[in-house]
């Protein structure tokens, strides 16, 4: 069950909804038993220079090692800079959540 935060320079024009969408996608694509991800987005009011930086965890799993990752970073940094204006600093940042890490959906 990954996650996705994007922090953003207030000056950004930008869908963020979207943006998170298409993060979901991407990483379906790599891992479709990865599950729904949740996406959340915060503008910085207060920021210097034009940036975003989308932060991304994922759970530890055996097949999502080094080749897995660059590939998936790699392909995020295309869906994500195709939606931001130039110029502008992007950063994309994969974790994998620790073995005391708990999800459950609650109904």
């Amino acid at each position: 069950m990954p996650h996705c935060d994007l922090s953003y320079s207030g000056d950004l024009n930008i869908d963020a909804k979207a943006i998170l969408a298409e993060v979901e996608a991407c990483i379906l694509r790599h891992d479709d038993g990865a599950g729904q991800t949740k996406g959340r987005a915060y503008p910085a009011v207060a920021f210097l220079h034009t940036h975003m930086k989308a932060s991304v965890a994922l759970l530890a799993k055996p097949h999502r090692g080094a080749a897995f990752t660059a590939a998936l970073q790699k392909e995020l940094v295309d869906v994500i800079s195709a939606h931001l204006p130039r110029p502008c600093w992007l950063s994309v940042d994969i974790t994998f959540s620790s073995q005391t890490y708990h999800t459950e959906f609650l109904e």
